[in-house]
């Protein structure tokens, strides 16, 4: 048995049908699931530690919860671009992307670049990945320089108008999450999140709304 096939095995001995049942209720694809719970999948990835053949070799067998799991142990220093936007063109539910970006790419050094880059794609989950990009990276890299969330901003005012549910929460949290990272950032945060506002799109409205309710009260 190679090393796919055990941690495959793995996986399906930690799969509950229960659970199975109710991705539905979350917005989660399950079509390809075997019902397995993400602390579950943590708990293997902290076992398995950096495995980046391993990583790749879990993605290609379109499992879902292969898939997150590739995503905790494959090493960002060995991701390319190409690879990513591999990844990213078989992204096919939410949580698969946001696990990707939030545990991998933004980890990357083309993680900014990749961001703008998606932002423009058509497809939603692609376009997700952009923002959701955006997020993870005001989250996890503490150093980084303010000038390069405030170039994000123009992008988010610009496609505030997608009403796609799976794309305004990641422009949402994309704003929320750079105006917390200091007063700077918030301010033009509030400015850009009130530009938004002022667009006839309802998906705008939303996003400025629920922005200014979290950055204001805080």
């Amino acid at each position: 048995m190679d090393a796919v096939q055990f941690v495959l095995e793995q996986l399906k001995e930690k799969a509950d049908a229960t659970y199975l049942k109710g991705m539905a209720r979350f917005g989660i694809d399950s079509s390809k699931a075997l019902g397995v719970r993400l602390p579950e999948i943590r708990k293997l990835a902290k076992v398995i530690k950096k495995d980046h053949d391993l990583a790749l070799g879990l993605w290609d067998t379109q499992i879902h919860e292969a898939r997150m799991l590739a995503s905790m142990i494959a090493d960002p220093q060995q991701v390319t671009p190409q690879l990513m936007d591999k990844w990213v063109s078989d992204f096919y539910s939410w949580d698969i992307c946001d696990q990707v970006c939030g545990n991998l790419f933004d980890r990357t050094p083309f993680a900014i670049d990749k961001a703008i880059e998606y932002s423009s794609q058509e497809e939603e989950f692609v376009k997700r990945a952009g923002f959701v990009l955006m997020a993870e990276y005001a989250i996890h890299i503490k150093t980084a320089p303010d000038e390069v969330f405030i170039n994000l901003f123009p992008i988010m005012e610009r496609e505030a108008w997608d009403n796609r549910n799976f794309v305004k929460k990641a422009v949402n949290w994309a704003l929320r999450q750079i105006g917390k990272r200091n007063i700077t950032l918030k301010v033009k945060a509030i400015n850009t999140a009130r530009n938004i506002y002022n667009q006839p799109a309802k998906s705008a409205k939303w996003i400025a709304n629920n922005a200014l309710n979290e950055l204001i009260s805080k």
